[in-house]
């Protein structure tokens, strides 16, 4: 049987400061018809709810603007590249966004 992995290259992955919260977001974007899966968040990533959102880099702009607006951005969102998890944009202490 073969393997198929969560997460494959290129995957962006938003992650939260809750349960409630990612799923509220999940909700939000998948009424808008946005193509976004809830996956257990993997262990690389530090997270406090331990689930994340996959998107892809083509809905990136639709589904950050869409969490905005209702005020769910993420902690953190980190695109898998090479093997690794690499942050790509998150909410600094001061609460304001970084690149």
């Amino acid at each position: 049987m073969e393997k198929r992995l969560m997460v494959q290259e290129g995957h962006l992955l938003a992650v939260f400061n809750s349960g409630h919260r990612v799923m509220k977001a999940e909700s939000l974007l998948k009424a808008l018809g946005l193509p976004v899966l809830l996956i257990p968040a993997p262990r690389q990533l530090q997270t406090d709810c331990g689930l994340a959102l996959r998107f892809n880099e083509d809905v990136r702009e639709q589904v950050m603007g869409a969490l905005e607006r209702d005020g769910l951005l993420p902690a953190f969102v980190s695109v898998y590249r090479d093997g690794l998890f690499v942050t790509i944009w998150g909410i600094g202490p001061d609460g304001s966004h970084s690149i």
